[in-house]
């Protein structure tokens, strides 16, 4: 029987940015403003929704400004617990990023997984943590403590990777060694430097992993930092490395597709690279 799976991703420009009123109040535009995007994603039946980068500030990291600590939170905390509304109302799974504190200066770049009766499955903490061209980001996050969790939900076990993640084959690998049949990457990048490898990193991670992806982008320009256009073309890939959905460059959207899960099964059969592997010979890996 087939393990035909509905899963959303939402890119989203944010109402406010700094100086348009207190953090609370632009963390509260910013989630009202997901919300029926959210309801949409229930209606339609999506059973797995994935939201961006620490979906409910803006993308803060290049004004390296102590003020936007205030704005991380526990897991589970307030933001998680109201998630967690939606994913029960709508039997819906739901990936939620958002800035986290475990206590005084831990802060961390985290996404909470809720399963589809509101339950608060775990977390998953960005392991790498980029320091260059306005991504100032370790004056705000420490480096994951946690691994490469996968999570067994209702309808998929899945796994999280975070934006500059997506740079570092090794944790793609253990996702799928950890048993992940979907990996989602929300993510906060910018058109420059990077651009050409959002479809060809991602692609490649689904195909060594024989695992499908959703990878998630932001869109529009965020001031008063000018860092560049959020560019958007969100996607799902399957383990061929075809995308076979994907969003527009500028828009505020929800991208659902449709995807069987057996397909996994049947690409690895082909491709043995789990079977393959020579992990005696990959000492250099793990060498200063």
């Amino acid at each position: 029987m087939a393990r035909v799976i509905k899963s959303g991703l939402i890119q989203m420009s944010i109402p406010k940015s700094e100086g348009d009123g207190t953090i609370e109040e632009i963390k509260a535009a910013i989630e009202e403003k997901h919300i029926p995007y959210i309801e949409e994603a229930g209606r339609k039946g999506v059973q797995i929704l994935c939201l961006q980068e620490i979906f409910n500030t803006p993308y803060f990291c290049p004004g390296q400004d102590s003020a936007w600590y205030a704005s991380a939170e526990p897991i589970p905390g307030p933001t998680i617990e109201r998630m967690a509304e939606y994913a029960k109302k709508y039997n819906m799974v739901m990936i939620i990023p958002i800035f986290e504190k475990e206590q005084a200066g831990f802060l961390y770049n985290t996404a909470a997984v809720i399963d589809a009766d509101g339950t608060y499955l775990g977390k998953y903490r960005k392991n790498h943590i980029p320091h260059t061209s306005g991504f100032w980001e370790k004056f705000f996050f420490k480096p994951g403590n946690l691994g490469y969790p996968v999570f067994e939900t209702r309808y998929a076990r899945i796994g999280v990777y975070i934006c500059y993640d997506r740079h570092f084959p090794e944790g793609a690998r253990i996702l799928g060694l950890n048993g992940a049949e979907i990996v989602y990457n929300p993510s906060a990048t910018v058109a420059g430097l990077s651009q050409y490898l959002w479809k060809l990193e991602q692609p490649a991670h689904a195909v060594a992993n024989g695992y499908f992806m959703g990878c998630i982008n932001r869109v529009g320009e965020e001031k008063p930092w000018k860092l560049g256009k959020f560019y958007g073309s969100s996607y799902f890939v399957d383990p061929r490395g075809q995308i076979i959905a994907e969003a527009s460059e500028d828009k505020d959207e929800l991208l659902i597709a449709e995807f069987d899960l057996d397909m996994i099964d049947e690409v690895r059969s082909v491709w043995q690279f789990f079977r393959d592997r020579r992990p005696e010979t990959y000492q250099k890996l793990v060498e200063l």
